[in-house]
C-alpha cells in the first residue's frame, strides 16, 4: 500500500468481547493499516465519531453477543448523515442470539449497509486482503 489508510476498530454495543477486536487490531496494523482501537462496549456513534475525527477508510466492528441487528439499525444512514458515504463498513462475530445460518446474516446485514460480514472464525490474512481490495476500488472510482 503506498497511502496509509486509518481503519477504527471495537465491539459495538454492550458486547465486552474484546480479544477478538485486539487480534483484529494488531493484524491490521503489522499489514501497515494506522489503526484506532475504540475496544469493547463501543457505542455506534462512537465509531461515527471516530471515524469523522480521524478521517478513517474504514470501520470494522465486531459483536459476538448476539445483539449487532440491534445495536446496528439505521447505522449506515447515521454514516450518510455524518458525512462518511466513502467510508467502507464491515462487521463480524456471532450476530444473531442463536446460532444462525451465516449466509441469512451476512445478506441481512449486507442489506444494512455493511460492505463486508464475517463469521467468527474468519481468515485475518483474508480480510486484510479483502479489505485492500475494496479499498483499491474505492480509490479508482
Amino acid at each position: 500500500m503506498s497511502k496509509t489508510y486509518t481503519v477504527i476498530t471495537g465491539t459495538v454495543g454492550m458486547d465486552a468481547h474484546v480479544i477478538g477486536t485486539k487480534v483484529l487490531s494488531r493484524a491490521f496494523r503489522e499489514a501497515g493499516f494506522n489503526v484506532i482501537e475504540l475496544g469493547m462496549q463501543t457505542p455506534p456513534e462512537e465509531f461515527i465519531k471516530a471515524a469523522q475525527e480521524t478521517g478513517a477508510d474504514a470501520i470494522l466492528m465486531s459483536s459476538l453477543y448476539g445483539m449487532a441487528e440491534y445495536d446496528l439499525r439505521g447505522f449506515k444512514e447515521k454514516c450518510l448523515e455524518a458525512g462518511l458515504e466513502d467510508v467502507i463498513l464491515y462487521l463480524g462475530g456471532l450476530l444473531g442470539v442463536t446460532r444462525h445460518d451465516f449466509a441469512e446474516d451476512e445478506l441481512k446485514f449486507k442489506k444494512m449497509g455493511f460492505d463486508r460480514v464475517y463469521p467468527p472464525e474468519a481468515d485475518l490474512k483474508s480480510a486484510i486482503d479483502d479489505l485492500k481490495g475494496d479499498l483499491k476500488m474505492r480509490d479508482e472510482m
